[in-house]
């Protein structure tokens, strides 16, 4: 057994010897050029800099990271370049490369490396340089992001040499089009660059267009009207992309708040289109939606923290049921009593609206309250040159999960059949037996439970305060009113017409002008065609 233990540890010193030998003469390869960093000048600084970046020796990284924090010093006994951290009076002192302790020294006994802002520049561009050999692709790619950004030539031989030896698709395509800045920004032969302005083109986004205009206007091409040329064809051919992917971008932008708005109005359009209530308190039942989000969340940070991520899981019916049972509780104490009175509704909604709010402003007060969002709702991803949201994404998935399923239980329930024959002929579906007044409440209900589910999707995007339901009660009258009162249809049509046309109209425009544009543009429609885009049959007659 002995012996086995001896054979053992006789092959793990065999293996780990070479490797132990090839640190140590990779920190002695660097020693001389770590050595050269306190050699006095700002200039040779640089040199030893230039010098590090072009052994494209990540051993290297730690001691220029110490650099740039300030660590980095000189001992005045033997000019040895030292990491120094304060440690009491005086300083704690590394070796810049192993990272050995070499005991303590006096504030007197070291010097500091300074740095100016030239040497900065540098330090940042060796860094990303050096990472470029990192054994890890997102750093690389990191890295090459960098030297984009920097185009400092210093960086080029380490460019070189690490796109040799890369692998990775999307790596390799950073470092080429950092490789193609650095051309295009430095004194590079007009082929060279040239080649480079097509490899910026590829890319085609707002860095890349900063840098073919200054290729494009630049005086200072050595003469060669080639590269300007093949500049400004790709500037143009640059600005005519990110055009269209700007108009694609608005376009998302417009599905995502229609989105919105359809989660918002489609409760009342169930509401206003059975019962002909115009209910004030609708943007109140979606701002108790996204209270009752904040309070399951609230719960969970404090009994099962682990499970935070399925929170808004749970708060989708909480909200549901609650602003569901408010909605038939305002319905049954207030709203029955006001049917065909259009103006006492408006004024007692209105009414109820504002005690709401304060409601919720003396248990919670009235500032904002967080809401978190899940690790599958956070972040972002580019589709082309599109950035779209987890966020958002899902809450545009949510929309027409919320309007399927409403389609679903209006066509093929009992409930559905209800409120679909008491919206076409109130006084027939009363004769045929059916209780109005229960659909009613019920009704009611649905639409109040599903602006909860409006609440719990706003709270993701929005301040959760008591004036959350405010900022959406206009539009969602514009949308229902707009699309047809009491159809579905036309609620979503509306939806998506009014979120894409304030989208479009923002960059132009302004926000509050796009507004009143959109609702000019509606009151004009509205005096063509006084029932909206899709008219249910029937209630005209029953009016």
């Amino acid at each position: 057994m002995h012996r086995a233990l001896c054979w053992l540890l006789a092959a793990f010193l065999a293996l780990a010897a070479p490797a132990a030998f090839a640190a140590d003469q990779g920190a002695a390869d660097l020693a001389p050029l770590v050595r050269g960093l306190g050699a006095g000048s700002y200039a040779d600084t640089e040199k030893a800099l230039s010098a590090l970046a072009g052994t494209g020796d990540p051993a290297a990284v730690p001691v220029i990271e110490a650099l740039q924090a300030g660590d980095l010093h000189v001992r005045k006994a033997d000019g040895a370049v030292v990491v120094a951290k304060r440690a009491g009076s005086g300083f704690a002192l590394t070796d810049p490369l192993t990272g050995a302790a070499l005991g303590e020294a006096d504030r007197n006994a070291v010097e500091k490396i300074r740095i100016n802002n030239a040497l900065r520049r540098t330090i940042s561009a060796t860094l990303g340089a050096l990472t470029l050999m990192s054994p890890d692709a997102n750093t690389r790619r990191q890295a090459a992001e960098a030297v984009f950004k920097s185009r400092d030539a210093n960086a080029l031989d380490a460019l070189n040499t690490a796109l040799a030896k890369e692998t990775d698709e999307r790596v390799r395509r950073a470092m080429t089009q950092a490789r193609a800045a650095v051309l295009l920004a430095g004194d590079a032969a007009d082929a060279d660059k040239v080649a480079a302005v097509a490899v910026l083109q590829e890319r085609g986004d707002q860095d890349a267009l900063a840098l073919l205009n200054g290729a494009a206007n630049s005086v200072s091409n050595g003469g060669s009207d080639a590269v300007k040329d093949a500049a400004k064809k790709a500037v143009a051919s640059v600005e005519q992309r990110l055009a269209l992917w700007g108009a694609a971008q608005n376009l998302w932008y417009g599905l995502s708040l229609g989105s919105v708005l359809l989660l918002a109005a489609i409760g009342l359009a169930v509401t206003f289109g059975v019962m002909g209530v115009i209910n004030m308190a609708h943007g109140e039942m979606v701002m108790i939606g996204a209270y009752a989000t904040f309070l399951v969340q609230e719960a969970f940070r404090q009994w099962a923290p682990g499970l935070f991520d399925f929170s808004i899981l749970v708060a989708l019916p909480v909200a549901f049921l609650v602003s569901g049972a408010v909605g038939v509780a305002i319905e049954r104490s207030v709203i029955r009593w006001l049917y065909g009175r259009p103006l006492e509704t408006l004024l007692a909604t209105w009414g109820l609206s504002l005690a709401l709010q304060q409601a919720v402003r003396s248990i919670f007060g009235p500032t904002n309250r967080e809401v978190g969002a899940p690790s599958w709702m956070s972040g972002a991803f580019e589709l082309g040159g599109l950035t779209i949201t987890y966020g958002r994404l899902w809450i545009v998935v949510f929309a027409f999960l919320v309007f399927g399923a409403l389609l679903v239980a209006l066509r093929k329930t009992w409930f559905g059949l209800s409120i679909r024959a008491v919206t076409q002929n109130r006084s027939m579906a009363n004769a045929m037996g059916i209780r109005t007044a229960r659909v009613d409440a019920l009704t009611f209900g649905l639409g109040s439970g599903i602006a909860g589910l409006a609440g719990v999707a706003l709270s993701q995007i929005d301040n959760v305060s008591p004036n959350l339901g405010q900022g959406y009660i206009i539009d969602s009258f514009m949308v229902v009113v707009f699309g047809g009162v009491g159809n579905l249809w036309g609620t979503l049509v509306g939806a998506l017409a009014l979120g894409g046309v304030n989208k479009f109209l923002e960059p132009y425009a302004g926000a509050v002008l796009g507004k009143i544009l959109v609702l000019i543009f509606i009151i004009l429609f509205i005096q063509r065609r006084p029932r909206g885009l899709f008219a249910l049959k029937g209630r005209a007659v029953e009016a």
